[in-house]
């Protein structure tokens, strides 16, 4: 498309060398940048740190079976299968642990019971079956296949553990003396491991699942409430007198908007959620969460909810940085509205934040009748201005009915008479065609033309028409921002739903705001 008319180049810059803040600054030698990265790496998040330390110690206290003598003449080396259960078993929080471990130690326990049974029936049909018995129970184990049942998915680590524990039991004792004292050594190994994993994770500052998610969520809805603002304001405020040239490089990043990277974040929290809700099932009833069936489901309910409105979000954003833009002062004329929208949807974001990080139930009747009177205002004002965002551009009639989506009762449309409406039409409607032509000529982003084309063509025919296409097209740009801060309140009806069933299923403290 290089060179052709009409065409618009598109530079995507390549992702061997992208320029990043270690080009600019000073060389530094690679220790000291990969210990400063650690550093980082453990100051965003504490509880990494903690676990480490946790893991280290549950470590060193089953191996001081074998380093010290006493337990050691007692377990021999079958005690290493305490080490291996503490590695496999230790997870990062407490929930996760004691769903890995109840896996392990029913697998374990159906493990030794089946190789006690089998071993049973090898010595019973003889020395010379015992190999075939024991070779022919290997091979058809069903674990594989009982794993794959749906209803037994979650507990597919327990199976893989009958099979590793089976197999390992079975052709290691086989040729042990006593392989059924081999088998008790071994679970009771087992069980020792899978209990210092259990109390060093639970009594070692423990790292709770549920908090864990309480916490997510209760971010999340910031994370989304600051990244509408942000996206707002920032379409409101920018004129394009910084931006003299539509920038044609293909990003996602964007280094003044620090909100928009968290948002695009919460996007990808659903699986996050669902493991941390599947982990906090498992645990006992702890801090602030004190009762057993803790509704931990609803709180993924709640995310995903808050993830469709983080959707409208993004699409707001990509109307911020859309090649078709409607002129500064057509976005101004809506911009009340559009404020009043974004800070009382942003407030009502927040409030709903606050109520589940203090568990509270606050009826928001107040909040939400602010919010659906905001978009109430906007939408009319956008029925009232809509000459502006039509193909036609014709002058306001004002004799000609309004078609409203929605009735409101308002008090100054008593006020308005034909003759002022007819004459701030006018007016509008010249600095508008002024306004739209200023912008071609510092943008011409959209078509790819010259600037110099619409200054050669002023006396051709088609160029009225041609103008007011592109007019058209820009205004309707505004018209589908709006549209989206509107579908945005929408979902906040289903937002205000789902987190008043989590408040009332959770038992939070009841508090009714009028």
């Amino acid at each position: 498309m290089n060179g052709k008319k009409g065409s618009i180049n598109i530079d995507i810059p390549p992702s061997s060398s992208p320029v990043t803040k270690e080009q600019n600054s000073p060389a530094i030698s690679p220790e000291k940048y990969w210990i400063s990265e650690v550093w980082k790496f453990a100051k965003d998040d504490t509880n990494r740190v903690t676990f480490a330390l946790k893991v280290g110690l549950a470590v060193l206290l089953v191996s001081l079976l074998i380093l010290f003598r006493a337990p050691y003449d007692v377990f021999g080396t079958n005690i290493i299968w305490s080490i291996l259960t503490v590695a496999i078993m230790f997870e990062y929080t407490v929930g996760a642990t004691f769903n890995r471990g109840f896996n392990r130690a029913l697998g374990s326990l159906l493990a030794g019971i089946l190789a006690i049974v089998v071993i049973q029936v090898a010595i019973t049909a003889g020395h010379f079956a015992e190999p075939y018995v024991i070779g022919f129970s290997i091979f058809f184990i069903v674990t594989s296949f009982m794993k794959q049942w749906p209803s037994l998915v979650e507990y597919e680590y327990g199976f893989r553990v009958i099979l590793f524990t089976y197999c390992l039991i079975m052709v290691s004792g086989y040729r042990v003396g006593n392989p059924i004292r081999t088998a008790m050594d071994r679970l009771y190994s087992i069980a020792i491991g899978g209990l210092v994993a259990v109390l060093v994770n639970v009594l070692v500052f423990p790292i709770w699942a549920g908090e864990q998610l309480h916490k997510e969520l209760v971010n999340s809805f910031n994370t989304v409430a600051d990244s509408l603002e942000e996206c707002v304001k920032k379409y409101l405020k920018d004129d394009g007198s910084e931006n003299l040239e539509f920038s044609k490089t293909v990003t996602d990043e964007f280094s003044d908007e620090p909100a928009f990277k968290k948002c695009k974040a919460t996007l990808n929290t659903s699986a996050k959620l669902d493991s941390l809700a599947n982990a906090a099932k498992w645990e006992p009833p702890h801090g602030r969460f004190r009762h057993f069936f803790y509704p931990w489901s609803e709180y993924v309910k709640v995310g995903a909810v808050l993830r469709y409105c983080a959707y409208e979000v993004m699409a707001l954003h990509g109307c911020l940085h859309s090649e078709i833009q409607a002129p500064y002062n057509l976005r101004c004329t809506f911009q009340s509205e559009i404020l009043d929208v974004t800070t009382q949807a942003a407030e009502l974001l927040k409030t709903l934040g606050k109520d589940i990080n203090l568990m509270k139930l606050n009826l928001q009747k107040s909040l939400l009748k602010k919010v659906h009177s905001s978009t109430e205002r906007l939408q009319r004002s956008i029925d009232m201005h809509s000459y502006l965002l039509t193909s036609n551009l014709h002058l306001y009639d004002p004799s000609k009915p309004q078609n409203s989506r929605l009735s409101f009762n308002l008090k100054d449309s008593a006020t308005l008479n034909s003759d002022t409406n007819e004459t701030n039409a006018q007016q509008d409607q010249l600095s508008y065609h002024e306004a739209m032509r200023k912008q071609q000529i510092r943008l011409h982003s959209w078509p790819s033309r010259e600037v110099d084309e619409f200054e050669d063509e002023s006396v051709g025919v088609d160029l009225i028409p041609r103008m007011r296409a592109l007019e058209s097209t820009a205004a309707l740009s505004l018209a589908t921002f709006a549209s989206l801060l509107i579908e945005f309140v929408a979902r906040l009806d289903h937002l205000v739903d789902a987190v008043d069933m989590l408040a009332k299923m959770a038992k939070f403290k009841q508090e009714v705001i009028s």
